[in-house]
């Protein structure tokens, strides 16, 4: 009997999570009611209830589990020992595409939203994309530097500053709804001004 709710449970757990993602992206910690999640998980109250007793720990279930999904998107092919420039390019294509992308200001409100209430859910945003973005960044730079490519003191605050350029114009209008998505022209455009204004200061 345990045995088999156990594999129920199992089966329902992923379900449960899928569902509560759609309510809480939508409506936020506070207005995500119990009775939405339940419908929109295709699955009773008693059964949302046999996993997460707590709304809060269903919230912090789900928002973790995004926060490993941004992890995951980070560009894992990049060649770290191409130039500067075409490193720098590609990283900041795949860092705008994915801050700006439907998904990516939707946890991103979500994480700002919620922050007082969660502060831990703050830190494991944070730790799952700017501070490995950071990370990213600060290792190629080490190896850029050894080649005489780039001249950089302070590793941590470069890197800063290059997604901060990534984000210069663009992202601030999709966060308040001034632009609803950003064009393949609009990218280049920002990417190759943040490329150059990054060279210009700290390139060789």
């Amino acid at each position: 009997m345990n045995t088999q709710t156990a594999i129920r449970k199992g089966r329902k757990f992923d379900q449960v999570l899928e569902g509560a993602r759609k309510v809480f992206m939508a409506d936020g910690f506070e207005g995500a009611s119990v009775d939405d999640i339940a419908r929109a998980a295709g699955v009773s109250k008693a059964t949302l209830y046999s996993y997460f007793p707590d709304k809060r720990l269903l919230f912090m279930e789900v928002a973790t589990t995004e926060c490993c999904r941004q992890s995951d998107q980070a560009p894992q092919n990049i060649d770290m020992t191409g130039s500067p420039r075409s490193v720098l390019d590609q990283i900041g294509r795949a860092f705008l595409r994915f801050i700006s992308s439907k998904f990516g200001l939707q946890i991103f409100r979500l994480c700002v939203a919620e922050g007082d209430r969660f502060p831990d859910l703050a830190q494991a945003f944070f730790e799952s994309g700017p501070m490995m973005m950071q990370r990213k960044m600060s290792d190629y730079f080490r190896q850029a530097i050894d080649r005489g490519e780039l001249q950089i003191e302070d590793l941590e605050l470069a890197a800063s500053q290059f997604a901060e350029l990534c984000k210069a114009d663009l992202w601030t209008q999709l966060v308040f709804g001034v632009t609803q998505e950003l064009s393949e022209d609009d990218i280049d455009r920002v990417i190759e001004g943040a490329v150059d204004t990054f060279l210009a200061r700290y390139g060789t």
